[in-house]
């Protein structure tokens, strides 16, 4: 008998394969970008097994060389996308920040400078549903402190025996308390997507990977809500648009998720002159 270790190699349906390239292209959303057909037709290839994630990443490699591009939204949108599809099929995850820093270097890599790294500086980031207002994100030398409160916490715990209520609460906590850290310059909505979806599959959970194909938007905008409070003016941080979307990835919930109802309505009159102005990509509609 055979004894040690060995190498584990999982094949994935197809439909599991499409799944995450719908995951992966829906998630540009959040920075406004927009996948190639040509990528579209690729990832076809490799839903069937023709091609590689990596044959894949330097098939575009080549495309965008050829029409010398050093950097487009495009080429961002494209190479990302390959990186979290093949991240979302690879085995092996730890629950600690090193996860968190090594998919923003895999995502990353090539796209930004900073790929990898905790951000060591403060920032802030207008956003629309708050009609131009910023969420306020960890002071940039809590960052390492925070993230060990935070994972020492989830550790502690355990979803043995929780009802689905308690499971999306739980979730949508964890997720809400880690994106708000914002560690990295950029990518964040991205890499915050792609590892918990690795730990809820790591711990066994069914993952409905394409409910982020329309809805990576909607999934931005309740992180924003979820951090967001303004207790003077009545704005008061809520989990429950998170947990919507939640309970619809994981346990087949039949939430209507649309971004109009994030809109704070204190601020709609800032939203409106937004969208007057076009500052707006297309991340809220007012009306119905």
């Amino acid at each position: 008998m055979q004894t040690g270790y060995y190498e584990t190699r999982t094949k994935y349906s197809k439909e599991y394969r499409e799944s995450c390239w719908e995951a992966a292209i829906g998630l540009q959303q959040v920075d406004g970008l927009v996948v190639s057909d040509y990528l579209r037709e690729l990832s076809y290839k490799e839903i069937e097994g023709e091609l590689t994630h990596y044959e894949i990443e330097e098939l575009l490699y080549k495309k965008y060389e050829e029409q010398n591009v050093e950097a487009s939204r495009q080429k961002e949108a494209d190479i990302v996308s390959t990186r979290i599809a093949a991240l979302l099929q690879e085995e092996g995850f730890t629950l600690s920040p090193v996860s968190l820093k090594h998919i923003h270097k895999m995502l990353f890599t090539g796209i930004y400078s900073h790929a990898g790294e905790f951000r060591k500086y403060n920032i802030s980031k207008d956003e629309p549903i708050l009609g131009g207002r910023s969420v306020k994100y960890a002071n940039y030398q809590m960052i390492e402190d925070t993230f060990a409160y935070d994972f020492e916490q989830e550790k502690r715990k355990s979803y043995a025996g929780l009802s689905k209520e308690e499971v999306v609460k739980r979730i949508a906590e964890f997720t809400s308390s880690i994106w708000q850290v914002h560690a990295f310059g950029e990518g964040n909505t991205r890499t915050t997507a792609v590892f918990i979806q690795k730990y809820l599959n790591y711990m066994g959970f069914q993952v409905d990977n394409s409910l982020f194909l329309e809805n990576s938007l909607y999934y931005r905008n309740a992180l924003v809500r979820s951090n967001y409070g303004s207790y003077n003016e009545g704005v008061i941080p809520t989990n429950k648009w998170l947990e919507r979307f939640y309970e619809n990835l994981l346990f087949g919930g039949k939430h209507e998720l649309r971004n109009r109802d994030l809109l704070v309505e204190k601020y709609m009159e800032d939203i409106r002159k937004l969208v007057k102005e076009d500052l707006i990509y297309g991340s809220v509609k007012i009306e119905d």
